[in-house]
């Protein structure tokens, strides 16, 4: 697999509150098993303008809230009420069935504040598509800092750090600053690797620099040495590929389409459990599923 590079599409949530869309993408539909990847923002908030992304229900697969600015409330149909804040990290298994609200918390509200952060997807591994719903919160994650570079862990296990996030299937995930001319050497496996480039720029040896914005894909069992230029903030991510199809339609991922579609008749239907505290909902779209499958 050669290496693949590409800006994510942007799309438009609603009071002009903007996602770039990395995964899935027609250059590729998922890197290890992150199977959905957006930059929510950075947007400025202020007045009657917030984040409300009202209750929605997932299945099949794990959440994963990171931010770097501002502040997000979340809420779900386990009773969970949880602000994060940035260099944390919010680890929702949707399992068989959660509903999550996300919005601006009331403090924030009213007053300007800035919003920046990234949300992932994981497929769950096939065993556990149906384990029970289950959400963590951690404000504490393992980092290293040495000579201008900086990496704090979100997931998995990476350069001999572990992450307290109880993940379901080998990956990592992280976020590194670069200062300029400094940098480190990924490691060659797993198979699929990717960088997400927040701010600054990426220079390589014999590549062109890779700019903000910009997600990359690596090719497999190349060493990468990335270096930043003039300085950098990049999301790295990977492990190995899904070794089981998957199917994405909506907010819901599973290995059954049949699963899918009985998903989205109960939450037609309102048999999913509601969301203490927030009653409002966003309804199924009335386009069914137009089947994405990954690998």
């Amino acid at each position: 697999m050669a290496e693949i590079r590409f800006r994510p599409r942007v799309r438009d949530l609603g009071d002009g509150f903007q996602v770039r869309r990395a995964l899935p993408a027609a250059e590729s539909r998922a890197v290890g098993p992150f199977v959905f990847f957006d930059h929510m923002g950075p947007a400025r908030l202020s007045g009657e303008r917030a984040l409300d992304v009202r209750p929605h229900p997932h299945i099949g697969l794990a959440t994963v809230t990171y931010l770097f600015e501002g502040e997000i409330l979340h809420r779900d149909s386990l009773g969970t009420v949880q602000v994060i804040r940035p260099g944390e990290v919010n680890w929702m298994v949707a399992g068989r069935g959660i509903v999550h609200s996300e919005r601006t918390p009331a403090g924030l509200r009213g007053v300007e504040s800035r919003l920046s952060g990234i949300q992932t997807w994981i497929a769950l591994p096939l065993a556990n598509e149906e384990d029970a719903p289950a959400f963590s919160h951690h404000a504490v994650l393992p980092s290293f800092q040495e000579n201008g570079v900086s990496i704090r862990l979100v997931l998995g296990d990476l350069l001999g750090m572990s992450s307290p996030v109880p993940t379901l299937s080998p990956m990592f995930y992280a976020d590194v600053s670069l200062s300029a001319g400094r940098g480190f050497t990924l490691p060659t496996a797993p198979d699929e690797r990717a960088a997400y480039v927040v701010e600054g720029a990426l220079e390589r040896e014999g590549a062109a620099a890779i700019e903000a914005g910009e997600f990359v894909i690596f090719e497999r069992g190349v060493e990468v040495r990335l270096r930043g230029a003039p300085g950098a903030r990049i999301m790295i991510l990977g492990g190995p590929q899904l070794a089981e199809p998957r199917h994405v339609w909506w907010n819901f991922v599973s290995s059954s389409r049949a699963r899918i579609e009985r998903a989205a008749a109960d939450w037609r239907d309102g048999r999913f459990a509601k969301v203490p505290g927030d009653d409002e909902r966003i309804p199924l779209p009335e386009q069914g599923p137009r089947w994405v499958n990954y690998p």
